[in-house]
């Protein structure tokens, strides 16, 4: 029987704000993630955020008991491996993205021989790294995805993890090209409150098919992997529907007294 490593899972990615009792935006209070008060005049790479479901193209080494083959396995994931994915979107990805060209796009080969060991400077098995491709599978039935494609499904890709370590834009952008995916939009350079008036004002998706909707929001993260005190990087996500439900519970844009959360952890 082979053994195989433990799922690889993507962090939640935070709203910037805190919510009240009515699971409504504070948009005039903390920020959900303390750091980001110190971080504020700081410039984040925002990119569209895209509404989907989560996806994971998960690549992980595989050895047989008796310790003579060592494969890499693809399988092909929601957020958790109970998580079920859409049937229509499970075939696609199987079918445009095979295991052969997933392998190929990360620079792998099925079987890990000495040679592969010694150019890798992979020690042992146990050296050798899990590597995931993350991205949004949307379009067709999938959350407002007609929108987005009217009569299919698509993947898109917005991180590559290898081991501990993920790849930084130009990188991940690569991989992706060899795969043949896009990559989630790249909107910029924002401060945070760059992005809040940015997302408040709305704008419409770089990639949909109905050029009249609305984009979800920004995701924005610090160019070089900052994380948090917990030890999670620092990402959080903008999105437009938050200032609309602000608007229609309270009436306004400007600041109003909110009922505070008393559950809210940070």
């Amino acid at each position: 029987m082979a053994q195989k490593r433990s799922e690889n899972t993507y962090q939640k990615i935070n709203t910037i704000f805190k919510r009240d009792a009515n699971n409504i935006i504070m948009p005039y209070n903390e920020f959900a993630i303390p750091e980001l008060e110190w971080l504020r005049n700081c410039k984040f790479d925002a990119t569209e955020k895209i509404d989907g479901t989560n996806v994971r193209l998960e690549v992980t080494p595989t050895i047989t008991d008796d310790g003579s083959l060592i494969t890499f396995e693809v399988a092909y994931k929601g957020k958790t491996d109970n998580a079920n994915m859409p049937k229509h979107l499970d075939a696609f990805l199987k079918i445009t993205y095979p295991e052969a060209k997933v392998l190929e796009a990360l620079g792998l080969p099925k079987v890990v021989t000495q040679e592969v060991m010694t150019e890798k400077n992979w020690t042992s098995f146990e050296s050798i790294p899990m590597y995931t491709i993350y991205g949004e599978g949307y379009g067709m039935k999938i959350q407002a995805g007609g929108n987005y494609i009217r009569n299919g499904v698509g993947f898109i890709v917005f991180d590559v993890k290898v081991g501990d370590w993920y790849l930084l834009r130009e990188a991940m952008e690569s991989v992706a090209e060899k795969l043949g995916a896009p990559v989630v939009p790249y909107m910029g350079q924002f401060t945070i409150d760059e992005a809040i008036d940015f997302v408040r004002t709305g704008f419409k998706s770089t990639i949909a098919e109905n050029p009249d909707y609305d984009a979800e929001g920004l995701v924005l993260r610090t160019p070089d992997g900052l994380k948090t005190r917990r030890g999670e990087r620092i990402i959080f996500k903008v999105k437009t529907c938050d200032f609309r439900k602000y608007r229609a519970k309270y009436g306004t844009d400007d600041p109003v007294e909110q009922p505070q959360n008393l559950n809210y952890v940070r």
